[in-house]
């Protein structure tokens, strides 16, 4: 197992492709060992803020030592990240999370589910999968649906390399109006496995969709992230079995997660 650690990373380039949400590239030794569904901790220069940020890894560029990472202005530390140029020397921690279970994709009719800022990792899960395909017996058939507030359907185009795509928009600009749930009965999608990532509303209703369809459901609950180290106890969740370390049934999204099976937490 890959240890984790923080090193001081380079920005090799950042730009905006939908409003308030940026797409950034990072030189760093990390990539050699990101696996999808895992996340990085992004320090700020602002020594008021004392945690770090948790972002999900959207790609990881092993050829050339690069993570990309998508994510929202959501506060100062986001809007600080915002304003980086090319050649900003940027402290990370990594890699992080136990990433998603590729393992239970081969073969099977796979969903992967991502709503708003949820949708990053889906990449990175989706490139890993069409790698891991194997022989033709063995290659997952992809569907791949996405919802967002609106139009501005950001990283869609590079999602549609590895499966069908299938959107959702709140607004109805764009896809099936509504949310992914939406998109699944309006297009009859079914699946054997489902992976998911999104605000907490989704991921209970591809929980209930999974448990009713007898689907297998992976859920990445990074959400519900503050610190993503173990530090601030933010992130606790209720889940089925009792941890062996605290004998309760809690557990720490950012050190025993983010990714769990849906019938194994209480959402």
């Amino acid at each position: 197992m890959e240890q984790k650690k923080k090193e001081t990373a380079v920005v090799y380039k950042q730009q905006e492709i939908a409003t308030e949400i940026y797409d950034m590239w990072i030189t760093t030794s990390l990539a050699a060992q990101a696996k999808p569904g895992q996340f990085i901790s992004v320090y700020t220069h602002d020594k008021s803020a004392l945690l770090p940020r948790p972002i999900s890894i959207c790609e990881a560029d092993r050829e050339n030592g690069r993570i990309r990472i998508v994510y929202r202005v959501a506060g100062k530390g986001t809007a600080e990240f915002s304003r980086y140029k090319a050649g900003r020397r940027i402290d990370i921690l990594g890699t992080l999370g136990n990433g998603f279970p590729l393992e239970k994709a081969k073969g099977k009719r796979v969903f992967l589910m991502g709503g708003g800022i949820g949708i990053p990792p889906m990449l990175e899960l989706a490139k890993a999968i069409a790698r891991n395909g194997g022989s033709e017996m063995q290659a997952a058939s992809v569907d791949i649906i996405v919802g967002y507030r609106d139009k501005e359907l950001f990283l869609s185009e590079d999602l549609s390399k590895y499966g069908k795509v299938h959107a959702a928009t709140e607004d109805g600009s764009a896809g099936t109006k509504g949310n992914v749930m939406d998109a699944i009965a309006a297009e009859g999608l079914e699946a054997d496995v489902i992976f998911a990532c999104g605000p907490m509303p989704m991921l209970r209703a591809v929980k209930k969709y999974a448990a009713e369809k007898g689907a297998e459901a992976y859920i990445s609950l990074e959400e519900r992230m503050a610190c993503g180290v173990g530090a601030c106890l933010g992130c606790v969740v209720k889940t089925r079995e009792v941890d062996h370390h605290s004998h309760v049934n809690n557990a720490r999204i950012c050190t025993d997660g983010p990714v769990y099976a849906a019938q194994d937490v209480e959402i």
